[in-house]
């Protein structure tokens, strides 16, 4: 099966465009954290440099996300990126009725049937959950979505106070997840504010589902500390 699911990935691979999802550093020939990290820094500090501007970078937590793929819905988005039907048909008979076991010891629990998520340990499970959220993308050209697998980064230019489109942005993505399914961890998202401006008013806090988002002075962002 390890075998057939790298032939699967490599068709996928040579099928669906580079250009889908510029901004989704995993899982891509020769792009890394690194990049995207270098990509985040490069995007705040060439915005800091105008006057009356700051970010603010919201660290989103999502729990489980390999486990919310709905394959219905992945194989639609698939369709529309021009992956073959036959391929298609395969990958939702490789996510639907998959038998599943717990073993503890000489414990063996009941069968039960998924059809949801994606096997973890496979190697398209990877692919396929970014090609699932490859359509989770900004609408505001002040707001980058900056993802690595499924640690997600909103960053929000903002000048002259203005923050309409990050606050658009955020609303959006939670929209995106009552479609979707990727479940958002309020508690552990966090979010960091870059202000170099003197005197700054106080900021306005942000909101998810009525819980304040905790602002953190400094944030471990894919491994690096800001």
């Amino acid at each position: 099966m390890k075998c057939l699911e790298k032939l699967v990935l490599t068709h996928i691979n040579n099928t669906v465009p580079d250009t889908v999802d510029p901004l989704q550093f995993a899982y891509r020939p020769n792009r890394s954290v690194d990049d995207a990290v270098a990509v985040a820094l490069h995007h705040t500090l060439q915005h800091l440099e105008g006057s009356r501007t700051y970010a603010r970078m919201l660290f989103l937590d999502y729990s489980s996300a390999f486990n919310t793929i709905r394959p219905g819905k992945l194989i639609r988005k698939l369709t529309d990126l021009g992956v073959p039907t036959p391929t298609c048909n395969w990958i939702l008979d490789f996510l639907t009725e998959r038998p599943q076991v717990v073993r503890m010891g000489r414990q063996v629990s009941a069968e039960l049937i998924i059809s949801t998520g994606s096997p973890q340990g496979c190697c398209l499970s990877l692919k396929l959950f970014t090609l699932y959220t490859h359509d989770c993308v900004s609408t505001h050209d002040n707001t980058i979505i900056i993802k690595y697998a499924y640690d997600t980064t909103i960053l929000g230019l903002i000048k002259g106070g203005d923050e309409s489109g990050y606050r658009s942005v955020v609303n959006n993505i939670l929209v995106y997840g009552e479609e979707n399914d990727p479940i958002l961890n309020t508690d552990k998202t966090k979010e960091l504010t870059l202000d170099f401006r003197k005197n700054p008013p106080p900021l306005q806090p942000l909101f998810i589902r009525g819980t304040e988002v905790e602002r953190a002075d400094s944030y471990r962002f894919l491994g690096l500390q800001e």
